[in-house]
């Protein structure tokens, strides 16, 4: 790795950095302005104002913002983001309880969609304007223009609830068999890998075709290699920085997406989590997971780039 590729791994993450500290102030503060709190939610309508300010108290709540948000900040840079305000519990407790589920979801997800994905893109730009290519662009904006519930819906209405395959709901024990696993993980691993093929399918289709369109690529034509030896070595190690990217931004979809998935299915990951926690208006734990999430956009962002730096040529002389 020479002081060029370093450089820029650097700034990367140099400004993911600065990108993680602009959204904690804007998560904080949004989650500041939203209506009621843990001390109303658990008292209820009925309760006093002495008892209620005397909870907020307890909880800090009655702490001016910045001063919330400087104690908040400082949990999260040492590791520590706090204790849930309606169980009492560390919130990284919480998390780590629901942390694998989520991630168990998520590789599924990847490990179906990444490799459907990449040979319908591959093969949809090898044989452009084919039967292939018209149906598959088809499927593509079909999937990303229907939202992640219907999909969702229409799985449960069609595989639950008419045929009877698999369960609405997708929550499975630690000594559950293979099967049991494949039948909890079915509805909710189709509704992801909908949308995460259709994207990294047209954007490999098109980081593809870019480079078949190459003075190298048109040399190896005149020189009789076949398609295939085409694309697999000379336009497809060319093009893995593109599709590096529009491997990291569709997977980066996985943590919205898994939002509505996990509530749907009712499945026990952090989104789930995240959502009862909005509910309850238990902020410290509402915060602590949407700075996850960012986090680990920021990860695949980061990991997207990193492989586009070091394959690109240019950047290794």
């Amino acid at each position: 790795m020479n002081s060029t590729i370093a450089r820029l791994i650097v700034n990367r993450l140099g400004i993911g950095v600065l990108t993680l500290f602009i959204v904690s102030i804007v998560v904080f503060t949004i989650t500041s302005l939203l209506p009621g709190d843990a001390a109303q939610e658990m008292l209820g309508q009925s309760a006093t104002p002495e008892t209620l300010a005397a909870l907020r108290a307890e909880f800090g709540l009655d702490q001016p913002v910045y001063i919330r948000y400087i104690d908040w900040l400082g949990g999260l840079l040492s590791g520590d983001p706090g204790t849930s305000l309606v169980n009492g519990m560390p919130i990284m407790e919480l998390i780590g309880g629901r942390l694998p589920a989520s991630l168990k979801l998520a590789a599924a997800a990847t490990l179906v969609s990444v490799p459907v994905a990449l040979f319908i893109g591959i093969f949809s730009a090898m044989y452009r304007g084919s039967a292939f290519d018209r149906y598959s662009n088809m499927f593509a904006v079909f999937s990303v223009s229907v939202p992640e519930f219907l999909i969702a819906t229409i799985a449960v209405l069609i595989f639950a609830v008419n045929l009877g395959w698999l369960s609405a709901l997708s929550h499975i024990s630690e000594d559950a068999s293979f099967s049991e696993m494949v039948r909890a993980y079915a509805m909710p691993v189709l509704t992801l890998c909908c949308v995460l093929v259709a994207q990294m399918a047209r954007m490999t289709r098109a980081a593809v075709i870019d480079q078949l369109s190459s003075p190298y690529v048109e040399m190896a034509m005149l020189k009789g290699a076949s398609s295939i030896r085409i694309v697999l070595l000379h336009a497809l190690p060319n093009a893995i920085g593109p599709i590096a990217n529009a491997v990291a931004l569709s997977l980066s979809y996985l943590l919205g997406g898994v939002i509505i998935v996990e509530s749907i299915f009712n499945y026990p990951g952090i989104a789930t989590l995240m959502l009862n926690s909005v509910t309850t208006r238990d902020m410290p734990l509402v915060q602590a997971c949407a700075m996850l999430f960012c986090f680990g956009y920021l990860i695949l962002v980061l990991i997207a780039d990193i492989c586009e730096i070091v394959s690109n040529p240019r950047l290794r002389k």
